[in-house]
Formats: C-alpha cells, structure tokens, sequence
C-alpha cells in the first residue's frame, strides 16, 4: 500500500478518515502532534526539551521533527505503508520530506486533499466534542460520530469536553488561514502528480469510499 499524506481545513474529518484508513489497511497513523506528545512522555533529554518548547510559546524547529520523523518512518510497523497527519504543513517541510525519501529510498505515495464548503465545516464545528484522555474526536451534529454514551467516551470512558476554539467565529478565522497557508503546498503537490482531491462535504463513510477508490486505482 502507498504511504498517504492528509491535507484537510478543521472539520473536514481527517482524524477520522485516518482512523479508517489505518485499521481498514494496517497503516500506521503518525501525527506529528501526537509525536511530539509521545515523546514528552518518556521524559527523555529530548522530550524535555520540546515541552519548554512548548511550554514557553515557541515553536519546535521544522529540522527536529523532520528528524523525528525519519526515525519513525523507519520503524517496522511503517513497512506496511502509513499515513501522515499534520505534515508537511508548508512547501518547505514538503521538499525537506522528499530529501528524507530520496535517503531512505521511499516513495512519497499519494496526497489526499479533503476539500469542504466553508459554512459545512462551520457547522460541524460547533457539534464537535472531543476526549481530553485519548483524543478521540465526536460530533453531535453527526450520527456516525456521535459517542455511545452521551458525553462519554466510547474508547477510555473519559468525559469528553467542548474546545474553547471551536466556536464558529474562531473556525471561520482558522479556516481562512488554512487556506492561505496550504494553497501553496496543495499546488506544490498537484505540480508532482500526485494529488487527489475528495469531496468531504459528506458523511465520513461517503468521504472514505472517496478515497479507497483513489487508493484501489493507484496501487493496482
């Protein structure tokens, strides 16, 4: 199976997309956050130094994740394929990645663009709801994701919580700056050939047949 990356606006269901893609392939799902995330967790020199990163409002440097990931990719459980969530975010990490392929002689695979209607997204927003414990993300306004358990996690059984951000007049400003940022990479990539474009306006099913289809034709 070819690695994917995922470029998507908030709500348009990436997380969950790569959740489905992930269990129904055996792909791995690497989140650069949630990498970082785990890292902190050991405790190490490493992650020590990303949580006064963080900590401090500053940036973790575009060459220590880049470096991260390529560690990671390398992994066993990579060689099945995997799916990138949250990078590259701009045209640089973009050419950075591809130089990390050239060494380790891999493919980028395919990039899936989950396009969605401002006002759709806008008003998915505002039903979302999400575990503080595991991540997971729900949606109130969406059948399909709505937990088993009102206000429960399905999962860890934590209470699930409501962001501060995700209120309609935040998410109309983050997803003017998603596009903004991200035309340039999505260009980049339609440049390479390898970008496909999945209507997410939908249910989250409807988007994952989308791009099983994209995924059958390309890795016949």
């Amino acid at each position: 199976m070819k690695n994917i990356i995922l470029i998507a606006a908030p709500a348009a269901g990436k997380g969950t997309e790569a959740d489905l893609l992930s269990k129904e392939f055996n792909m791995v799902h690497i989140s650069t956050g949630d990498m970082l995330r785990e890292e902190i967790k050991k405790n190490s020199d490493l992650g020590n130094y990303i949580k006064s990163q963080i900590d401090n409002g500053l940036f973790v440097s575009d060459e220590l994740i880049i470096e991260m990931l390529k560690k990671r990719i390398q992994e066993e459980d990579c060689k099945t394929g995997y799916i990138l969530d949250g990078f590259p975010r701009n045209v640089e990490q973009a050419r950075a990645y591809q130089k990390i392929l050239e060494e380790l002689n891999k493919d980028v695979g395919l990039v899936i663009i989950i396009d969605i209607d401002k006002n759709i997204a806008a008003s998915r927003i505002e039903g979302r709801i999400s575990c503080p414990n595991c991540k997971q993300i729900y949606n109130t306004s969406t059948p399909l994701m709505m937990p088993k358990v009102d206000g429960i996690c399905d999962n860890c059984g934590s209470k699930l919580i409501k962001r501060p951000d995700d209120r309609k007049e935040v998410y109309i400003e983050r997803y003017n700056t998603y596009i903004k940022e991200t035309q340039p990479l999505i260009e980049f990539y339609e440049g390479e050939g390898i970008a496909y474009h999945i209507d997410g306006s939908h249910s989250p099913l409807d988007t994952h047949n989308q791009v099983v289809e994209v995924l059958r034709k390309n890795n016949d």
